[in-house]
Formats: C-alpha cells, structure tokens, sequence
C-alpha cells in the first residue's frame, strides 16, 4: 500500500500567499470535540469563512501544561463528550477537504501512546498539514520528525522569550512550516497586552532561520492582530475563540460569534501589515 502523503506544502502556500498580500496570515486555534465533534467542525468553518487562513484543531487532553483555564474549560467539554484521536482525524479530513490547512496541536504523550508512526499516517491520510508539540524537546524529536518528514507532515516548535541564542539555533534547525513564538512566558489565554518581549524574540528567531515566525498566546482583538501583524509573518489565536462559544447560549450563537472574531482578527491582520 502507498504511504499516503500529508499537506504540509498548503501550510507554506497559505503563508505564502498572506506574505505576498502585504500581510500577516490569521491562524486559529479550536480543539476537536469542542463544543461537540459536529459543533466543533462547524466553528473552525466559520473561523475560516471570517479570515483564518489556517487552523489549529486541538487534541483533547487530561494534563496540559500550556493550556490556560479558557482552553482547558473547552477540552474539558470534548473529553466529558468522548472525543477521541479517530474524532480529531475526522476533523483535519473534513478542513482538508475544504481545502484549508490544518495542524493539529498536541503534548506528546497522546502520540507516544497511540504510536508515532500511526498517529502521523492518519494524520496523513486525513489530509493534515502537520503537528505543533509544545512540550516535545528538540533533542527528543527525532523520532517524530523522522515519521513526519516520511509522511509529508511539518513539525512546528514553540519558542519561548526564555531560550537562549544557542537553543533558538538548534530548533529552528529540527523545525518546518514556521516557529510559533510564545509572546510570554506561561500559558494561554486572551490578555489586556501582549507581550513586550515577542517583537524581540522574532528579531531574535529571524537571525537564525528564514522559516515564517507566528506569535501566539494572549492575543484576542483585533487591535492587538495589527500589533502583532507589524513584526510577525502569522497571529495564532485560540483561548478568544473558546471564550466565544463558552459564552455563548447556544451553538449557532457560538458559530455566529467565533465568525465575527475571526472578521475582526483578519481586518487587524490586515491593517498591520
């Protein structure tokens, strides 16, 4: 049988394409399952429907160490509702099969138990674009990156305002698709400011790799994706869009209002490039 080959080269065209418009690329973050697997495939439509040019879907998981009390109210809903790695799989096969890029986002012990080679040849198979692993170290990737790479699959690393020069080098070296910059130092959530130290730490990552830089966590307005749009090559946001349907009082509220964020983030993307 043929190995099927993942879509990371629409990971790169998507921000090929925001780069040539003069801008930075809009990418949002949902986990699977939230608020239901269905419920959950219809928000991340309607993120890219407002303006995301690529989405994160979230693996659901009991012991995050990134995830700040917004995203963890969220996949505490997917895993009280069942969601499961084939529930994940359906979600990056039916945004792929809308064309979108799709990443998915998870801590490294889901994959090391479901097998890396299997994890990466669904996620192949499902037309996915790659993995971000917040918690997986570059000096322990080897194995990921090497199922990745035979998939077609890209391997984004965070980075972090804390890591030194020497450190920055070796994961820009082992990353593809981009770097995602962590603006802050803890965990995720919607803030009144980003960051002070992400511009410098994207000056920082730009003297070691050409890959695209990406900052994420705490932006959510559309005031702060202009902000972040002057000096990054892409905004992820996640916690503002779990707020929105958390808030909401029911699910079309919650579609109605993850689109409205989305329009929001894509005309400050816009106006800051």
């Amino acid at each position: 049988m043929a190995t099927a080959t993942g879509n990371g080269g629409a990971l790169d065209a998507a921000l090929a394409t925001a780069r040539n418009e003069g801008r930075a690329a809009l990418i949002g973050y949902l986990p699977a399952g939230f608020p239901s697997v269905e419920g959950g495939i219809e928000a991340m439509r309607r993120m890219v429907a407002g303006g995301c040019d690529v989405i994160e879907v979230g693996l659901p998981y009991s012991d995050p160490v990134l995830d700040g009390p917004t995203i963890q109210a969220g996949v505490d809903v997917a895993l009280r509702g069942g969601t499961r790695i084939a529930d994940v799989m359906r979600t990056v096969r039916e945004l792929a099969g809308d064309g979108v890029p799709t990443l998915v986002m998870t801590y490294w012990n889901p994959i090391d138990r479901y097998g890396p080679e299997r994890f990466a040849a669904e996620l192949a198979e499902a037309g996915g674009a790659g993995c971000i692993l917040p918690d997986l170290p570059v000096e322990s990737s080897e194995l990921w990156r090497e199922v990745a790479e035979k998939h077609g699959l890209q391997t984004v690393f965070v980075v972090a305002p804390s890591n030194r020069d020497e450190r920055l080098a070796r994961i820009t070296a082992a990353g593809s698709g981009f770097l995602y910059a962590a603006s802050v130092m803890g965990v995720t959530g919607s803030r009144e400011q980003v960051g002070e130290h992400a511009a410098d730490l994207v000056e920082r990552i730009r003297r070691h790799t050409d890959l695209p830089v990406c900052v994420g966590l705490g932006v959510s307005t559309g005031a702060q994706a202009a902000e972040v749009a002057r000096y990054a090559d892409g905004v992820i946001v996640g916690s503002a869009f779990v707020q929105r349907v958390l808030d909401a009082a029911d699910t079309e509220a919650g579609l109605e209002a993850v689109e409205r964020l989305a329009r929001e983030l894509a005309a400050g993307v816009r106006a800051g490039g």
